[in-house]
């Protein structure tokens, strides 16, 4: 239910519906579909595969589950606004939608701080892996994860739909906080002190985190006098470089920067390319690039031919 005061609905900005928002809409349409089949095998593949079950790919099923629901909890709404003379979305249901995707997008920056941890140990403490990346930690570490995301998430939901807003059009894809926020008619000098160490807590912690774990991975590989040793303990951490990198970079040009720093327009592309394309790079970074990925693959359809030719 819509809270005292505020808008039972809340607008997009209106466009026309012609050939390019149709062909847009094939367009995120297709990668939705890659988004969610690609993420599904991926933790399909690791659940079937008794040879994944490592701590490397249990925190990859995690962050596959995590892009699912991050990406369902905007992209169905956009797709339908595509189609849509009158874009809106009720008022609750942007409550929701807000709330989801900070909760997911806090804890995949956790969750990615936890993986460079785990390729820490790996390379660094490779004869004691197995001894402290076990089950119970690797558990606790990914509940950790979810439960900082959706603190963090109640808390800026909380703060943000407190305030009383002016207008109910949003020029947005999505009810992202940083477009709520210009819908408020009072001074919003606390929630950008507030968005601030939101950013610094959720991004800046588990980034350093992950600087740490890679500027002694980078130290223990250039010990290894072996050419072939530097390049396979370089292989094992590359996938999970490029995701960090992608992930980190469009979240710092966003949040970490004064909120009338950039336009509506870039946040808008910086948080598009966040909620779509990143969702759906993850699992063909993992898998074109991970060996033991595509070689599970193999075995899966390997045996779903066997089982198709005995029925």
């Amino acid at each position: 239910m819509p809270l005292p005061g505020e808008p039972e609905t809340v607008c997009f900005h209106p466009k026309r519906i012609c050939w390019i928002t149709v062909s847009l809409f094939v367009l995120f349409l297709a990668m939705y579909v890659m988004t969610v089949v690609g993420n599904f095998l991926i933790i399909l593949l690791i659940t079937l595969d008794s040879r994944l079950h490592m701590p490397m790919y249990f925190f990859l099923s995690v962050l596959s589950f995590v892009d699912i629901c991050y990406t369902n909890s905007t992209v169905p709404q956009m797709l339908v606004h595509f189609l849509s003379a009158w874009k809106s979305i009720p008022f609750h249901s942007c409550v929701f939608q807000l709330y989801i995707s900070l909760a997911m997008g806090g804890t995949e920056f956790f969750l990615l701080g936890a993986m460079a941890y785990d390729r820490y140990v790996a390379v660094c403490h490779p004869l004691h892996y197995t001894v402290i990346m076990h089950g119970g930690l690797c558990l606790g570490l990914a509940v950790g994860c979810v439960m900082a995301g959706f603190t963090n998430s109640v808390m800026q939901a909380v703060i943000i739909f407190q305030l009383p807003l002016c207008r109910n059009v949003i020029n947005h894809f999505a009810c992202e906080m940083l477009a709520v926020l210009r819908l408020a008619c009072v001074d919003i000098s606390f929630n950008k002190v507030m968005v601030a160490i939101s950013g610094f807590l959720v991004i800046m912690l588990p980034c350093c985190m992950v600087l740490f774990s890679y500027s002694h991975i980078v130290a223990a590989i250039l010990r290894i006098r072996s050419v072939q040793g530097r390049s396979k303990a370089f292989g094992t951490c590359a996938s999970h470089l490029t995701v960090v990198s992608l992930c980190f970079g469009t979240a710092i040009f966003t949040y970490m920067r004064p909120v009338g720093a950039s336009s509506a327009e870039q946040e808008k592309m910086v948080a598009l390319f966040y909620a779509v394309v990143t969702p759906m790079l993850n699992p063909l970074i993992y898998s074109l690039r991970n060996k033991d990925v595509m070689s599970a693959f193999q075995r899966v359809l390997e045996k779903f031919v066997e089982t198709k030719r005995k029925i």
